[in-house]
């Protein structure tokens, strides 16, 4: 028998001092945790849809695998579903790209790092509007880059104003990214103030922009969250648009996102890819592939059950003590003030002195599990997530209500 192994620690790159896990991922593991051993926690941290993926995008993945479509395919993805991905790009928003514009990724996240790596250096800086979703952030750090974080007002509905990315935008400034709709706030975009933006952008050609339209198709109240090369088209050569299925079609852990972009960008980040993951799952492929060509009607339907629960849950939050919040226009996410209940005490006695101390009073006291704003660039906030059944949001705003009422 051998002997144990000596522990030692673990010789790491410097470069991943640089970084933070994704707290997302951590939270989610955590009430994970907290669930596997008998807690009854309502999960309200993650970016999961509790919609199930389509029916029909099933049975293709099915009859895929049955086909024995479950070897390696091109590292930039399938034709059938490059083409696919172009199709929803011209139906959607009017672009036009070639199959080798187009890359599909094990994710958008997978995409949105490929750009990264392959175009920023040490001294490189990244224009990043913030609240955000924080791997933005992270995943520039590792790229070598800096991120350079721009507040965007709640006066201005969390979203960025031309004039303050005009002095932002410097001749380091490689590229800036826009999210529209936005996580964590839900703000969306209107094609005028993208036309704004762009106008800022003309005056710094080596700037690039990389639009993450991931929540593209959730949107409510008659609203359409655009891209930016639909609006100015002049900036396509310096564009990448990413989007995925994962929250469309409720397919969060197909993990299959795309980008479409200059074809020699896209001919780097398939060398990356062919180098990491070799290429997506084919059979997750071939289930995209249903979701992009199949029927559309789904995105309209599921868009208003998510207003619905939206219009639901935030009455049930504005009715708690010491929180505040606006419906959101896009996305699924509730980001609400807890300014009211900072510097209040627990029933124990430990008082709150920030957002993530309130969001672990919730998990401990109450089994509910946030975002604390903290961690998305805006402080004291939370973020929730309402695409949970109207009885789990009843139940999570009673447990909130109850929760922030015992606080002194």
């Amino acid at each position: 028998m051998h002997a144990p192994l000596a522990a030692t620690s673990v010789p790491l790159a410097p470069r991943m001092a640089r970084i933070a896990a994704s707290p997302t991922s951590v939270l989610r593991a955590r009430a994970r945790t907290l669930r596997a051993a008998g807690r009854d926690v309502i999960e309200l941290s993650s970016g999961d849809l509790d919609f199930p993926t389509p029916p029909h995008v099933l049975a293709a993945a099915a009859e895929a695998a049955a086909r024995g479509e479950t070897r390696y395919t091109n590292a930039d993805g399938t034709p059938e579903l490059k083409d696919a991905v172009r199709a929803a790009l011209r139906r959607h928003n009017g672009l036009d790209f070639t199959r080798e514009e187009v890359i599909v990724s094990a994710g958008s996240a997978q995409a949105m790092f490929g750009a990264f790596y392959a175009t920023l250096a040490p001294g490189y800086t990244v224009v990043v509007p913030t609240p955000c979703w924080m791997p933005y952030v992270e995943q520039v750090r590792l790229a070598y880059g800096k991120p350079v974080l721009l507040p965007c007002l709640q006066n201005n509905g969390f979203k960025l104003r031309p004039e303050e990315l005009a002095v932002a935008l410097t001749e380091r400034t490689r590229w800036l990214v826009i999210n529209n709709p936005v996580n964590p706030t839900g703000a969306v975009y209107s094609a005028d103030e993208l036309s704004a933006i762009a106008a800022a952008l003309r005056a710094h050609p080596h700037v690039w922009v990389l639009a993450d339209g991931l929540y593209e198709h959730i949107v409510f109240d008659g609203r359409r969250a655009p891209t930016l090369a639909e609006v100015a088209p002049d900036l396509r050569a310096r564009t990448l648009t990413v989007s995925g299925v994962a929250k469309s079609y409720a397919m969060m852990g197909w993990r299959i996102g795309y980008a479409a972009g200059p074809a020699a960008l896209i001919a780097e980040m398939t060398k990356l890819q062919s180098l990491t993951t070799g290429c997506a799952s084919s059979v997750g492929q071939a289930a995209a592939l249903a979701a992009l060509t199949g029927p559309q009607d789904v995105l309209a339907e599921r868009a208003g059950v998510l207003a619905e629960r939206r219009d639901a849950f935030v009455a049930m939050i504005n009715a708690c003590d010491g929180l505040s919040c606006t419906p959101p226009a896009g996305t699924f996410y509730l980001l609400a003030s807890c300014a009211g209940v900072i510097g209040k005490r627990t029933p124990e006695g430990r008082a709150l002195a920030s957002d993530r101390d309130f969001a672990a009073y919730l998990l401990d006291s109450a089994d509910i599990a946030v975002f604390p704003g903290a961690d998305l660039g805006l402080s004291p906030t939370i973020r929730m997530n309402f695409a949970n059944p109207l009885p789990v949001l009843a139940e999570a705003g009673r447990r909130i209500k109850s929760a922030c009422a015992a606080l002194a």
